[in-house]
């Protein structure tokens, strides 16, 4: 029994379930609040309605991503594939966690630009969020600039991170993709250096296949 204990888990292969589905849940609301944004810029006319839908799906992508972050400090994770060098593994995850800060600082710099400005902040009817700075108009000048920067820097972070996903997807066929998605991972071996003598197949340590 003792021995069973002190034996190391086995690395995931995929993420837990509450990561995927909070991964494929804030990237819709992302998404959505992408357009929103952008209409928001584009359209006077709708701006009142859309500007009540920008800030309640701001706050939940923020209360979100807290969960996320706990969520994916408590948990182990897939190991990056094999064939990855050692570079390409640093910047993916240097990637992955200013993706994590810019998703916490976008609604925070929103809620500061509302609350420089003396707006209310209203989640729901009826429900408003409490002012984070006190209303100045530097600030909510300085709060303004920061969301828009953050958020056009946010936006071109995403393309780069779909484009890494799709390539993973469809070219490498690395497992890395489907570690994040319900599907079974797979990996596509005919790339893959022939096992060695002892019939291991080095690249694939912790990143075997599950069919």
């Amino acid at each position: 029994m003792a021995k069973n204990k002190n034996k190391p888990s086995a690395v995931p292969t995929h993420f837990n379930s509450t990561a995927r589905i909070l991964h494929w849940l804030m990237a819709s609301m992302i998404l959505t609040m992408i357009f929103v944004g952008l209409a928001m810029m584009t359209s006077l006319r709708w701006r009142p309605w859309l500007l009540d839908l920008h800030i309640p799906l701001g706050t939940a992508i923020l209360l979100l991503v807290i969960i996320r972050f706990i969520n994916r400090l408590s948990f182990s994770v897939p190991k990056m594939p094999a064939s990855m060098s050692n570079f390409q593994s640093k910047a993916a995850a240097a990637l992955h966690w200013l993706m994590y800060g810019m998703m916490l600082a976008l609604p925070l710099t929103g809620w500061a630009q509302l609350s420089a400005g003396g707006f209310l902040v209203k989640v729901f009817p009826g429900v408003n969020l409490p002012a984070i700075l006190p209303q100045n108009p530097f600030l909510f000048a300085l709060m303004h600039d920061a969301h828009k920067v953050m958020a056009w820097v946010f936006f071109l972070m995403i393309i780069g991170h779909l484009s890494a996903a799709l390539l993973h997807a469809w070219v490498y066929r690395d497992g890395l993709f489907s570690s994040i998605t319900w599907t079974r991972k797979t990996i596509n071996r005919s790339e893959n250096p022939l096992p060695d003598a002892q019939g291991n197949d080095k690249n694939n340590v912790g990143n075997e296949s599950l069919t």
